[in-house]
């Protein structure tokens, strides 16, 4: 997409000396390297983060994708920052990004122009860390986003088939911003407004660093302390006892302090924020976006990832499903930070006057599509709590899953002038709907879909859907059968979109069988389906790599050969078989 006439180059954060020297700077403060192209829009890391450094009055610039094969050059050429360099892989793991579930590297990247392959390293994070560390030695860098945040600490990797210690260890970066980074990245720049101090940087939440036995000590008993990555490596249990630990931290509101010994040094994670409030998560929505890519990219082809979302609006952020294979509440947190309504309006208003909008909102959702507002009733008992999911294996009595401010919201952005359809397409969870009540359901399939409808229920065997942490298939049925009788009601010919997973571990070949045969007797022609992929820092990759379920110690069958994984997966493609006897 071309910028409108209206814009002028000065109005993305820059990204070469050229657009430097435009804005009459002479030093920068900040220099942000991304893995992903530069896309000024409030769904992409660099943007945020950059957007809200400026908006402190910090000089930032982003190095979008740089090349690292060559002299180095996109390193160097804006030289280093007075403060530190940030580094991400981008809006993916680079190694997601770059290979299918069976290892085949991809010959797209939908964060690039033209969708072309190639243009970030394997484990991003650390070739541009180690990149920036050996040019400029004493500069500092921060390293954040989903590659950074998930390897954290000790972490299976499943394109080595190896456990990996902490990518600080690996990259040599001076610290590690965990999570998004809205608060935490304000409270770096601050800490290191008058040089850089590991002193102060060592008191902020959500950052983890490496240190020494000495400083670990004065921590106290209150600090949690996790196997050695040494002892990882010889025993698996206690890499899962690890990941346990972590998991329950993580899914507290009060978290403590982590420290993991790896070799003569300690990785030390200190507990993230609370969930942003309403006004902090606005404040990061509604910063002046262009919302389009940076003119660079001009005649070299769509952005896929940026077509796909360009006409969309997040509601919120966190999600309290907890999936096993999920890296959403791991990263964004379980607890849900919800947008006012006035800054999702404004959202939409912007989208409305934006060149090329026919009307047509693609998405008005998050995480997941109608998490908007909710929360535990009585906050005294989410203290107490450490439940990895609210809605599994029952919905928690404490969750207030009342979905009138999101159908109120749905109805405010239908009345704004220009918007002719909200669709819904993010996945709906529907083992949030009520029992027994139909409106939320009834006023999607009217007027929010295009259709389709899609929901995930993964599976349809019981032993593999508590593992995977997903409500039992039954509810599915019961969705399908009120999805088609209110479609019949409402003269919709409409389908209802149904996304699985094979390999997951503790599936074996019969669960795989038992799910073709369910599907096709529901008239089901499986389209949205994919092997797991074991990511770091999930159940799913602990169990896939231990063979055992770390809270039970209960043993799980794994397919963990290419070919064990393939014959699971053609499950998915019977009903493209006819059946005998037909």
């Amino acid at each position: 997409m071309n910028a409108p006439a209206s814009y002028k180059p000065t109005d993305w954060l820059p990204t070469s000396i050229k657009e430097v020297r435009a804005r009459g700077w002479d030093e920068l403060d900040v220099i942000l390297f991304s893995g992903d192209a530069y896309i000024d829009h409030p769904s992409f890391g660099a943007a945020v983060i950059g957007r809200l450094l400026e908006a402190e009055g910090l000089r930032v610039a982003v190095v979008p994708q740089p090349n690292w094969r060559d002299d180095l050059r996109d390193f160097r050429k804006l030289g280093k920052p007075r403060l530190f360099f940030g580094v991400s892989a981008g809006s993916m793991d680079s190694m997601v990004n770059h290979y299918t579930a069976n290892k085949r590297l991809r010959s797209d990247d939908a964060y690039t122009p033209g969708g072309k392959a190639g243009f970030r390293p394997d484990y991003a994070v650390t070739v541009y860390t180690r990149i920036l560390k050996n040019l400029f030695p004493d500069t500092p860098v921060v390293i954040g986003g989903i590659e950074a945040s998930l390897r954290r600490l000790t972490h299976y990797d499943y394109w080595s088939d190896s456990l990996k210690p902490s990518v600080l260890v690996e990259s040599g970066a001076d610290l590690l911003s965990y999570g998004m980074g809205d608060r935490v990245i304000l409270d770096i720049a601050k800490a290191m407004s008058n040089g850089f101090n590991m002193k102060l940087l060592r008191k902020l939440r959500q950052v983890a660093f490496v240190t020494d036995r000495k400083y670990t000590d004065s921590l106290g008993e209150n600090a949690l302390r996790l196997h050695p990555f040494e002892t990882c490596l010889k025993d698996r249990r206690a890499f899962g006892e690890n990941f346990r630990t972590i998991e329950t931290e993580s899914n507290r509101m009060e978290a403590r302090t982590l420290i993991e010994p790896v070799g003569e040094k300690y990785i030390v994670v200190n507990p993230p924020y609370p969930k942003l409030s309403e006004a902090e998560l606005d404040r990061s929505f509604d910063l002046p976006y262009t919302r389009l890519p940076h003119p660079r990219y001009r005649g070299k082809g769509d952005i896929p990832a940026y077509e796909m979302i360009k006409f969309s609006v997040n509601l919120h952020r966190g999600c309290f499903g907890g999936c096993s294979f999920c890296t959403i509440s791991a990263h964004q947190g379980k607890f849900i930070s919800s947008r006012s309504e006035k800054s999702i309006l404004g959202e939409v208003r912007k989208i409305a006057a934006m060149p090329g909008f026919k009307g047509y909102l693609s998405d008005l959702g998050g995480p997941s599509a109608n998490m908007y507002r909710m929360g535990g009733r009585d906050k005294t008992l989410c203290a107490r709590c450490s439940r990895p999911s609210c809605i599994h294996p029952a919905v928690c009595r404490n969750l207030d899953n009342d979905h009138r401010p999101l159908l109120e919201l749905y109805g405010k952005v239908g009345r704004i002038e220009g918007i002719k359809k909200a669709f819904i397409g993010s996945g709906i969870r529907y083992d949030l709907f009520e029992r027994g009540d139909e409106t939320y359901l009834r006023e999607v399939i009217r007027n929010h879909v295009s259709g389709r409808l899609k929901v995930a229920p993964e599976h349809t065997e019981d032993g593999v859907l508590k593992l995977m942490r997903k409500p039992s298939f039954s509810l599915f049925r019961d969705l399908n059968a009120r999805f088609r009788r209110i479609c019949r009601e409402e003269r919709l010919n409409y389908q209802l979109i149904p996304y699985f997973i094979s390999s997951h571990p503790g599936c074996t070949e019969r669960d795989m069988q038992r799910l073709s045969e369910q599907t096709r007797e529901l008239d089901f022609r499986l389209e949205q389906v994919q092997d797991l992929t074991p990511t770091p820092m999930t159940l799913s990759s602990v169990m896939f790599y231990t063979g055992e379920n770390p809270y039970t110690g209960e043993k799980v069958y794994v397919a963990r050969s290419q070919e064990e994984k393939r014959r699971q997966k053609s499950y998915f493609f019977e009903w493209k078989t006819p059946r005998r006897g037909r």
